[in-house]
């Protein structure tokens, strides 16, 4: 489970509560379930009507893999494969056959599986690179739908706010419960400004971030597949692949 989100998540709500408090106001006065189910809802339509059926799964999908699927660790997975490539060496690429299916990650195992099948480089590549432009293409798809609900939330915040001076306006003769009314219609607003800035638009970055991370990876396994196929020595596949990895990681793998 990936904490920081929400540690960021209570600590962001957690200043604004202070600052409230400290402006005099209440917990109270920010609780609104009307104000929710107007905010929330109208903007999950909003991406219903934005989004294809396809793209509102994959906003599921990447969010769960963003929460709850652990990061690829890339200094495991080189060691992996330069032990793959060190067997592919000394048995020949064929004698990877029986730990292709085993391998960590079923990318590394379609591309390894195709070069003990014979296929050239570029046939690998092409496929390859095919396989990870629709994962690109799916995980900015999620990414933008997110962002696009952070978009809509404060509009929709609005519209909320607006319903709300609609009621008070019914009831102008009784002044106290006016200013109780307009109160609680800001409430709308506050949803949308708070769930586009805390939740939905760092979502949709924080997707990118996991895509192109995941990217790197695929890259990183698809050159490690052509290093193993041209039966590069495993040193210098470890070297090639260790330019993949980020700095403080390349600084512990030459210490290592």
């Amino acid at each position: 489970m990936d904490f920081s989100f929400f540690i960021g998540l209570v600590f962001g709500t957690a200043m604004i509560l202070i600052g409230n408090k400290l402006e005099h106001g209440e917990f109270r006065d920010m609780i609104g379930g009307p104000a929710a189910l107007i905010v929330f809802g109208g903007t999950f339509g909003a991406v219903l009507v934005h989004a294809t059926p396809d793209t509102i799964k994959a906003m599921g999908k990447w969010f769960k893999e963003l929460m709850f699927k652990p990061k690829v660790d890339a200094q495991a997975l080189i060691d992996e494969i330069v032990e793959l490539a060190t067997r592919a060496r000394r048995e020949g690429i064929l004698g990877l056959e029986k730990l292709a299916p085993n391998v960590s990650d079923p990318f590394l195992a379609r591309a390894l599986m195709m070069a003990i099948d014979g296929a050239d480089s570029n046939t690998i590549r092409e496929t390859m690179e095919i396989a990870m432009g629709a994962e690109e293409e799916e995980g900015h798809n999620a990414a933008k739908c997110w962002e696009a609900a952070g978009g809509y939330a404060p509009t929709v915040g609005i519209i909320g706010a607006v319903l709300g001076l609609i009621q008070v306006m019914k009831n102008l003769q009784d002044i106290e419960a006016v200013g109780r009314g307009i109160a609680t219609a800001f409430i709308a607003t506050i949803y949308g400004v708070g769930g586009a800035n805390l939740l939905f638009i760092p979502i949709g970055g924080r997707i990118k971030l996991r895509v192109n991370e995941a990217s790197n990876i695929k890259e990183m396994m698809l050159q490690g597949v052509l290093a193993i196929q041209e039966g590069t020595n495993p040193k210098l596949v470890r070297d090639r692949l260790s330019s993949f990895l980020k700095a403080e990681d390349r600084q512990k793998e030459v210490e290592a």
